[in-house]
């Protein structure tokens, strides 16, 4: 465990990320920033962030229009900066970003959530195979600015896309995660800084497991008061069953990059799938990865879920 603070060491530019976004960014001490590498729960916690936040507000507004994810390169980030500027409410902000490519404010509260990598792989598999083509040409082709070289379309074959997200990493000094960023290795960033007291680690497997738990953990974490009504009504509103509902309010152009819209985005929520997929060799390639990766308990946790 390292004990002193995080610095950003890489600058992360791809088709998707552009770092440099939070170079503008003006903390607040009230804020929250919400890390994950991908596929991980982010979507699931920024809902429940909106509901511990907005909870005494008859309506609450739509996830995407409060909660940017800053350092997408996509979307215009003086936009994103005036928004944020804007809102007056508690802030919560998205990021992707490993803690040595993220500013580090000790007056703001971080939540990391992360699950198990052949988990979230699978998650991501169909994240990337239901893509639509307009989605490649606007990162490649039709919005200025992308660094490094064109986004791959995803491969016919689910081994072939494991093996490359497994064995190789998209920046020079990542080693998993290709084409995306590090899955990993953004794990273990913020785990190097677990000591510090405004961050906070929640394992995906732990929301499925002890929602109510989770949440109440989180809003402790946060100072917000609920009552058990409150909480009751929060994990109800949160549950999977009720946010695959309302699938296509989390997305930007109510889901129109995926096929199959926000039914598709938001799919099944599910752990162990990965058993029926990955075979010797694969696992083989799944703990090289670890050893080059994780610390123990970082990989203990990882796969053990509970903390």
């Amino acid at each position: 465990m390292t004990r002193t603070s995080p610095k950003v060491k890489y600058i992360y530019q791809n088709h998707h990320l552009d770092s440099t976004n939070w170079e503008k960014f003006d903390p607040r001490d009230s804020d929250v920033i919400l890390s994950t590498s991908i596929k991980s729960g982010t979507t699931w916690m920024q809902y429940i962030l909106l509901n511990l936040i907005f909870k005494n507000h008859k309506e609450k507004p739509k996830t995407v229009d409060v909660s940017p994810w800053l350092d997408e390169r996509t979307t215009d980030p003086e936009k994103m900066i005036e928004t944020l500027n804007l809102q007056t409410h508690r802030r919560f902000i998205k990021t992707h970003l490993p803690l040595d490519g993220l500013p580090y404010y000790p007056n703001v509260k971080y939540i990391v959530v992360a699950r198990d990598a052949r988990d979230v792989f699978m998650s991501l598999w169909n994240h990337y195979r239901n893509l639509k083509p307009q989605v490649y040409k606007a990162l490649n082709e039709d919005i200025p600015g992308r660094a490094g070289p064109p986004f791959p379309f995803c491969p016919d074959d689910i081994k072939v896309f494991w093996r490359n997200w497994i064995t190789q990493g998209w920046f020079e000094w990542e080693s998993e995660g290709y084409p995306f960023w590090s899955n990993m290795r953004h794990t273990q960033s913020s785990w190097n800084f677990r000591h510090l007291p405004n961050i906070l680690f929640v394992h995906y497997s732990n929301l499925l497991r002890d929602p109510s738990g989770q949440i109440k953990r989180t809003s402790d974490y946060l100072d917000i008061e609920l009552s058990r009504q409150e909480l009751a009504s929060i994990v109800m509103e949160t549950s999977f069953q009720n946010m695959k509902s309302i699938s296509n309010t989390f997305l930007e152009n109510d889901g129109s990059s995926f096929k199959g819209g926000g039914d598709t985005f938001i799919f099944k929520g599910t752990n162990g799938r990965w058993n029926e997929v990955l075979n010797a060799e694969d696992l083989r390639q799944y703990r090289c990865a670890i050893s080059r990766t994780l610390s123990p308990d970082c990989a203990t946790w990882l796969e053990n879920q509970e903390r």
